[in-house]
């Protein structure tokens, strides 16, 4: 029986769709072939990338108790500990890294339609016009409603897990062990291999978030927020690892740096030339939910702060069926033009760019949310447990520093001047926000 008030709210295996739907369909497919020219030593790469991300999400499960109804996830935690003007430059820099990530999702969507649709390989105007339309077909449908779009993300969760896993532990069977020589292909230092490749691997673990964003569209959010972000994490973690290492066991990488479909390559390899439908189709839907997971977010994410009055008060707006529409299609706007600027790059150069861009802008909002965490325990007079909160706080925060800097130059350039570039906008808000409570 429905308990009142929950019929349009997200439950527990809903919430936990939310994260793995956005974390797996965010970066596994592509993964492998960005990740070939490091060599094998890429694995601890994801090994690294794991253990961090337990950090951060045992502090957002945390979070979530703390301040469960705190709709906007990372924006809410930022601006209760540290203020309005972090809260707001974690806001901005969330939304365009998400923006940034939903292009590379987009990309990795059109490179698993290419095994049905080979000209989606060669021809980039085909390219762009698949992915612009898978885009704006779920920005329709996240125009319905929360509920409607939890339906939507646990059927293709649940669709996506079969083919992977059937890769991930088939592809152990035919791993041959030469194909992980050179241990470091990169040219540099073991170390920073590993920092880079943590850093590309930490998008894929983007997501781990998720079932915060949405907190007051969720049941019973203080439970049920941090079990979905811990629950997600351990099923994504051990999907991307066993993964990769059958992948990169089953083909060389010097094929492998130039597949774009490296998972359907595999199959093959695995279960024989049919299995390369099955699993792009996989592969599809997985991108397809992971789409539509993240466009829900990013309407939520400016929907909070709006009522903050720190964004324009039309992101604040809802249609009939409650959903924050503004928000949706701005940030369907900004993609489109994210997948526009890079389609004269091949899909596995895009790919590369805008996930560590992405990577990027999400990590300093993460970096806010961890530094925000003791004081709102401080705030709430929290006597207890502060020994170990303190322990994870620093661990999260020092993992998050880490993985700024594994980003490279050229995305820490071009995500710090967007965010350079919010600040007059900031000062106009805040000032305009002063005006109208004076």
């Amino acid at each position: 029986m429905t308990k009142p008030g929950t019929k349009n709210k997200l439950g527990l295996w809903t919430s936990t769709s939310l994260v793995v739907g956005n974390m797996i369909g965010a970066g596994v497919f592509l993964m492998p072939a960005a990740m070939a020219s490091f060599g094998s030593v890429g694995l601890l790469g994801w090994v690294f990338s794991a253990i961090g991300s337990f950090f951060l999400a045992k502090v957002f499960a945390n979070l979530s108790k703390l301040l469960p109804n705190a709709t906007g996830g990372p924006y809410a935690y930022s601006q209760s500990g540290l203020g309005d003007f972090a809260g707001f430059l974690m806001a901005w820099g969330y939304f365009i890294s998400n923006c940034g990530g939903l292009a590379a999702i987009a990309i990795s969507f059109v490179g698993a339609l290419s095994t049905f649709f080979p000209m989606l390989a060669t021809s980039s105007v085909a390219a762009v016009s698949t992915a612009l339309g898978a885009v704006w077909l779920l920005t329709y449908i996240n125009s319905l409603g929360v509920v409607t779009t939890g339906k939507v993300q646990l059927v293709t969760t649940i669709l996506k897990i079969t083919p992977l896993l059937l890769i991930a532990i088939g592809g152990l069977f035919f791993i041959k062990p030469q194909y992980f020589s050179p241990f470091n292909s990169s040219g540099g230092s073991v170390l920073s291999a590993i920092s880079t490749t943590a850093a590309m691997t930490m998008f894929s673990y983007m997501g781990i978030e998720c079932a915060t964003i949405p907190a007051g569209s969720v049941e019973n959010s203080g439970k049920t927020i941090s079990r979905a972000t811990l629950l997600g994490l351990f099923i994504a973690a051990t999907v991307y690892i066993l993964g990769s290492v059958s992948v990169m066991g089953v083909i060389p990488a010097k094929t492998l740096e130039h597949s774009i479909t490296p998972y359907a390559d595999a199959a093959v390899i695995i279960y024989g030339s049919s299995a390369r439908y099955w699993v792009s189709a996989g592969v599809a839907i997985a991108a397809f939910g992971a789409l539509n997971g993240w466009i829900l977010v990013q309407g939520q994410v400016p929907y909070a702060i709006a009522k903050d009055k720190l964004f324009p008060a039309a992101f604040g707006r809802l249609n009939k069926s409650g959903a924050p529409y503004v928000g949706i299609i701005a940030s369907s706007l900004l993609i489109s033009v994210f997948i526009g600027m890079n389609y004269t790059k091949g899909l596995v150069e895009q790919f590369k760019f805008l996930l560590l861009f992405s990577v990027l802008t999400s990590l300093v909002p993460f970096l806010f949310s961890m530094a925000a965490y003791p004081l709102i325990r401080a705030r709430k007079n929290i006597r207890t447990g502060w020994a170990g909160a303190i322990v994870l706080a620093v661990f999260a925060f020092a993992y998050t520093l880490w993985m700024i800097g594994g980003t490279g130059q050229e995305a820490v350039f071009y995500g710090f001047m967007l965010l350079m570039l919010s600040i007059p906008f900031y000062i106009w808000l805040a000032y305009k926000k002063h005006k109208e409570s004076a």
